[in-house]
């Protein structure tokens, strides 16, 4: 055999395993193909799973579009904006549930994100070592409360103490302020967009707070410690090292809540007082989207039911549109990074 030349498949057989059993040429070739189906079945089926997510949402997306199209025929663009849900007459228009829908999750996330970034931050920084566990767990624990528990707890509990001491405490202060004030006036009894938007913040604030835990902790200790050496502080290490690295991750998880706060039904039913009214008073009862489903679902008739349907794909493109939102602020910052480097 010339020493130059390179070395047939057959000659190479013996050089594959010197400590067992020789395989021989057919062996390997069965292998190969064995392992070739198993890669193509693999193959598949993740492309099988990812087709049927994707016909799933668009099998919801054409339902929700076909049942809703009698009222979208009568009243056009115009229901998204038509203040009127009128049962008796049928006449029926999203604005008012549409709005308390996002003042009310806008409420939610004005108190959780901070608090959740507090938590998740002293869970990971500045919190004693025999402390994470144990109040890690407790944060996880509150994302398993099942939604009416939340609603019982505000309409029974919440309720009566924020009429009797939150309310008078915050019409006495912001409520004599000359912008704002009118926000914090009118009737108090406990239920309303603001107690509505304050259950929400409670139920998301777990799941938000668990998210930017564990993505603060994802964060390579070498940055942390190199940031320190350089004689940074706490805060300037959480800005410039921990905030940048996990920046997708800090916003998905607010995302998930915002798409919670968005989508509840049963705590917000409990809270809101299912008021088809606008009113410039946080204090005053309201609805959502996903109330006014639950509450009047069970007993539309054809054009009433197709009204609701209309408020769910209303729903469902809010939904997409805050998540969209969210894909191209994440894509803006990464550009933005990429400019500066």
């Amino acid at each position: 055999m010339n020493p130059t030349a390179s070395p047939s498949p057959k000659d190479m057989v013996p050089l594959l395993d010197e400590s067992g059993p020789r395989m021989s040429m057919d062996e390997m070739k069965q292998i190969a193909r064995r392992q070739q189906r198993q890669d193509w079945l693999f193959h598949q089926l993740t492309r099988f799973f990812s087709w049927a997510v994707l016909f799933a949402l668009v099998g919801i997306l054409v339902s929700l579009i076909l049942n809703a199209m009698p009222a979208f025929a009568k009243f056009g663009i115009e229901f998204v904006w038509r203040v009127e849900w009128d049962i008796i007459n049928q006449e029926f228009g999203a604005a008012i549930a549409i709005f308390g829908t996002v003042v009310s999750a806008g409420i939610a996330l004005l108190i959780a994100v901070p608090l959740s970034f507090g938590i998740a931050l002293f869970l990971t920084e500045t919190c004693p070592v025999f402390l994470r566990r144990p109040l890690g767990t407790a944060i996880e624990l509150l994302a398993a409360v099942p939604s009416i528990i939340y609603g019982m707890f505000g309409l029974f509990l919440f309720a009566p103490l924020f009429a009797e001491y939150g309310q008078p405490a915050l019409q006495s202060t912001l409520g004599q302020m000359p912008v704002i004030g009118p926000l914090f006036g009118g009737a108090m009894n406990g239920i309303g967009v603001l107690a509505a938007g304050l259950i929400l913040s409670f139920m998301i604030l777990p799941f938000i707070a668990a998210v930017m835990r564990d993505v603060f902790e994802i964060v390579p200790s070498v940055l942390r410690e190199s940031a320190y050496g350089l004689g940074c502080t706490t805060w300037e290490v959480v800005r410039h090292i921990i905030l940048p690295y996990t920046q997708k991750g800090v916003i998905g998880g607010i995302m998930l809540g915002l798409g919670r706060a968005l989508g509840e039904t049963m705590a917000v039913t409990f809270v809101i007082g299912n008021s088809q009214k606008i009113s410039s008073s946080l204090f005053a009862p309201g609805t959502s989207i996903a109330s006014t489903l639950a509450n009047e679902f069970g007993e539309a008739d054809d054009f009433h039911l197709s009204a609701l349907f209309a408020l769910g794909l209303l729903l469902f493109l809010i939904t997409f549109v805050v998540l969209a939102a969210a894909k191209m602020l994440i894509l803006r910052a990464e550009k933005s990074k990429g400019s500066k480097t």
